[in-house]
């Protein structure tokens, strides 16, 4: 897992074009979405990180109380592992929010550009850029970030604080 963190995005950039090309993903928003789905490395080490530090007592507790081992994880586990995953969206959220190389490369219309090209075409080298526009847009591209931080900050420092605990 760790040697897959340690991996460059740029070394599989090609292949993961070739792939969604083949696919005829390019220039959809598939590309940007659905790899989100299958758990990042970093995101499957913080739940297994968070999940080692839940002790070991209530899983024996509900085995002894006649659970089985789906119960035990649906009925005990998941509702323990609420900080943690909301986490996880969280931060996912604000990577793809803010990515800006993987909608230049799957991307191939501006009716698709999320903010942070959209923020970039407000910039020309060849002529007046109109900062004035440029931090209106920044500001109010802001805004989503802002109030996700502000309804589940509570949720993100439990899920950040505690992951690597040991109970």
């Amino acid at each position: 897992m760790i040697g897959t963190m340690l991996l460059p995005g740029q070394v599989v950039m090609i292949p993961q074009f070739l792939i969604y090309h083949r696919l005829d993903w390019v220039g959809t928003i598939l590309p940007l979405v659905v790899p989100a789905f299958f758990g990042a490395p970093f995101f499957v080490y913080m739940m297994m990180q968070f999940m080692a530090g839940i002790p070991r007592d209530l899983d024996e507790a509900a085995i002894i109380d006649g659970c089985s081992r789906y119960t035990v994880f649906t009925r005990i586990i998941f509702p323990l592992l609420k900080p943690s995953l909301i986490s996880t969206i969280i931060i996912q959220f604000y990577w793809k929010w803010d990515d800006y190389m993987g909608p230049m490369l799957y991307l191939n219309k501006p009716q698709t550009y999320p903010v942070s090209i959209a923020i970039k075409l407000f910039s020309d080298a060849s002529s007046v850029t109109d900062y004035g526009a440029m931090f209106a847009m920044s500001s109010l591209s802001m805004i989503p970030v802002f109030i996700i931080f502000l309804v589940f900050n509570r949720y993100l420092v439990d899920g950040i604080s505690s992951s690597g605990l040991k109970g």
